[in-house]
């Protein structure tokens, strides 16, 4: 048997400081009054966390892994920084795609991902490709990195279901090779004819093959893209929608009000999950104004506000669509909240769910999820005390367990110096 003590943990529902014991990966007991847990010693590992806090572990619920680093690629390179750009650029550029380049950017991708916490990952693959070379190099993956990282791969039409002949049957194929989520993204499709049958196609292959859905959707500064209210409307009549994410939403951005408050009835109603990718949803929106721009990103704060599950995500690492990234979802936190003027402390305490509880409820992990007894030893201890220190300051892991085992230890920073103003 395997014991392991952390000590002096701060828990965020509990006001004093746990010890959580772990016997072979399974949180045993989490108790404030460490003399109240029978502890042999002799066998139980003992580390101290001096009351830094301790949360489950980050989750990445929008990522594309087959896309990283490709974004200094000649035929890349999109000048526009437009989303229909970036999609055009990686239409001419993926026919060179091979496994194991694929595989070799995306395990550079997952292992920044993994020492900075997130131990949950769902990636979208492009399945608008005859040979599913990216998905097939995403399966091996998800095997390879399984005991470090949990990994849900979508069948991600990124050229259209319709737009891009044989999509839908690429989608399909993906599925039944192993992928764990349907995609779709009907604002790419030539019509909104055809984008609503990609959206009534994806809730289809979802109940013919119990997956759960992801469809990027809406993301334009086009007001009157409303394929929003089609997702939603579908999966509440299914009565799926705690299995099914809206991602990006940007039109959502431009709504009437008098629209939207309708549309929030049919959103509660139906249960839906949302992901908002901050950072690149401003880069990317708001390219066809002039001034004022518009920031592009949907209304998180609003949503938060009504109680529908709202997540932030990173979306891309230096590709077509996005120079930049790291995968550090504490980055994009911050430029969360800043964007979405989500300032007060209030919202500044509670904005971790944003990146944890939310992102696990999405992927549909929630009942395995959290800091639990009988749950598995995942979690992950901050460079802080507190939610506000830890969101101010932009905080580091400095432990990530996982099933009882420790991932990596970060020895926090430490600066020398002679002068005694700094010291």
């Amino acid at each position: 048997m395997s014991n392991i003590l952390f000590k002096n943990t701060k828990l965020r529902d509990y006001k004093e400081n746990c010890n959580i014991l772990v016997q072979d990966g399974i949180i045993k007991e989490i108790e404030t009054d460490l003399n109240k847990l029978n502890i042999d010693y002799n066998n139980t590992k003992v580390i101290d966390i001096k009351g830094r806090l301790t949360i489950p572990p980050y989750v990445e619920p929008h990522i594309h892994l087959d896309y990283v680093y490709t974004a200094h690629n000649p035929t890349a390179k999109n000048s526009t920084g437009t989303l229909f750009e970036g999609i055009q650029r990686w239409s001419e550029s993926k026919n060179n795609l091979n496994k194991e380049d694929v595989k070799e950017r995306a395990k550079i991708a997952l292992r920044k991902q993994i020492t900075t916490g997130i131990q949950h990952i769902r990636t979208h693959v492009d399945v608008t490709d005859k040979n599913l070379t990216a998905l097939k190099a995403m399966l091996e993956l998800k095997e390879e990195f399984k005991d470090i990282v949990s990994l849900q791969i979508i069948a991600f039409p990124q050229e259209g279901m319709y737009a891009f002949k044989g999509g839908e049957e690429l989608v399909e194929e993906a599925l039944k090779m192993g992928a764990d989520v349907v995609g779709a993204i009907p604002h790419f499709e030539y019509t909104r004819e055809f984008g609503e049958k990609s959206v009534k196609k994806t809730i289809e292959l979802a109940l013919k093959y119990n997956k759960l859905v992801d469809i990027h959707c809406d993301e334009t500064d086009d007001e009157q893209s409303r394929f929003l209210e089609v997702l939603a409307a579908h999966a509440y009549l299914e009565g799926i929608g705690e299995k099914v994410t809206a991602s990006h939403t940007c039109a959502m951005h431009s709504y009437n009000n008098a629209y939207t408050y309708k549309l929030f009835k049919l959103l509660k109603e139906s249960k839906l999950n949302f992901i908002a990718c901050p950072t690149e949803n401003i880069h990317l929106q708001g390219r066809f104004d002039s001034y004022p721009k518009r920031r592009g990103v949907t209304r998180v704060k609003e949503m938060v506000q009504e109680g529908i599950n709202v997540c932030f995500a990173q979306d891309s690492i230096s590709d077509p669509w996005y120079p930049l990234g790291t995968g550090n979802l504490m980055n994009i936190l911050d430029a969360g909240l800043h964007i979405c003027q989500m300032m007060s402390f209030e919202e500044i305490n509670n904005s971790l769910d944003l990146i944890t509880i939310n992102g696990a409820k999405t992927l549909n992990i929630q009942n395995e999820y959290g800091v639990k007894v009988g749950n598995k030893a995942n979690f992950i201890v901050l460079n802080a005390t507190s939610e506000f220190e830890a969101i101010q300051e932009r905080v580091s892991v400095i432990y990530s367990i996982r099933n009882g085992n420790i991932l990596f230890e970060r020895i926090p920073e430490v600066i020398k110096s002679d002068n005694l103003l700094l010291v």
